[in-house]
């Protein structure tokens, strides 16, 4: 990390943590689904990014992390062990789904991936006893004040981004994101010269479920409601990689950077084309990535001011 970077980073950390005393509910409220979002990208960039393996499953994991934090905070425990029990599942999911999912390879992975999110919706949807059906589930109510729960779900989730991120940092430092790399390069010359990629995958997609998870059961209990149709969202699938582009894949602060570009554009489309929201929405990011193909994180304005010189 650059001395830029560093004093970059230190003044938007800074920033967020004091946020809570500069603005009101509804940017709290903007800012904790920004960082939701942000850990969704970063869980995805972990195989979509380093390993480039294209990865269509987050919803899976949101939704049942969600759903088994849920389950357990409405039976009267702590909302603290709720979530803890949630990421175990979801890693448990995750380990287990990657021996089986990771044995394929591109167009047959995404669908596979695609596909478990559909089919956990329909066992959520079946077993009513457990999870209320397409009825949806009530979690308990806090009793605090509006403000009170904005503030704590929001010093939550950032808790739980920066978490991501450090993981993020980690993995891009260490031998098991030089694995990654080569994986996403030629998986096939990486297994000759000796580099145990289906071990590196399933450490690299159970990180992703166990974030995703996590993102999900935080999800739940700040809601206070949740139905199949709203977790098991495809676009939980789909944002985070559009964010991941937008920002720069296989990068440290492009899950980041996209996740913060993405929400604020669709927040300004939103206030100012109603009527053509996605239309202008989706011009919008394909401009950016046509002209950005690495991602905002890669965008330099010295670069940008040499080129206009040699010009």
């Amino acid at each position: 990390m650059t001395r830029p970077q560093l004093l970059i980073f230190v003044l938007v950390v800074a920033l967020l943590l004091a946020l809570p005393l500069l603005g009101n509910n509804y940017v709290l409220r903007l800012a904790t689904i920004t960082l939701m979002y942000a850990v969704l990208t970063m869980a995805w960039n972990v195989v979509g990014g380093f390993a480039g393996y294209p990865l269509f499953g987050i919803a899976a994991f949101f939704g049942l992390g969600a759903y088994s934090g849920a389950v357990v905070q409405s039976s009267g425990f702590p909302i603290a062990l709720a979530w803890i029990v949630a990421v175990v599942i979801g890693t448990a999911f995750a380990v287990v789904l990657g021996f089986i999912l990771l044995r394929l390879r591109g167009h047959a992975f995404a669908i596979a991936t695609l596909v478990i999110a559909e089919v956990l919706r329909e066992l959520t949807n079946g077993w009513t006893s457990l999870t209320g059906g397409g009825m949806g589930l009530n979690l308990p109510f806090f009793g605090w004040s509006p403000t009170a729960l904005a503030v704590f779900f929001f010093y939550v989730m950032l808790g739980l981004a920066a978490a991501a991120f450090v993981t993020t940092y980690i993995v891009a430092h260490n031998r098991l994101g030089f694995a990654l790399n080569c994986i996403r390069q030629n998986e096939d010359a990486a297994n000759i010269v000796g580099i145990d990629t289906t071990r590196y995958k399933i450490i690299a997609f159970t990180l992703s479920g166990a974030f995703a998870a996590a993102a999900g059961a935080v999800y739940a209990s700040w809601t206070g409601y949740i139905e199949p149709t709203d977790v098991y969202d495809v676009l939980f699938s789909i944002k985070p990689i559009i964010m991941a582009l937008l920002g720069g894949m296989g990068t440290v602060f492009g899950p980041i950077i996209g996740a913060v570009a993405f929400l604020a554009l669709d927040e300004l489309v939103w206030r100012n084309f109603l009527q053509l929201h996605t239309g202008v929405l989706g011009f919008l990011i394909v401009v950016l990535i046509l002209f950005l193909p690495s991602g905002l994180s890669a965008f330099r304005i010295s670069n940008l001011w040499r080129k206009a010189v040699s010009a």
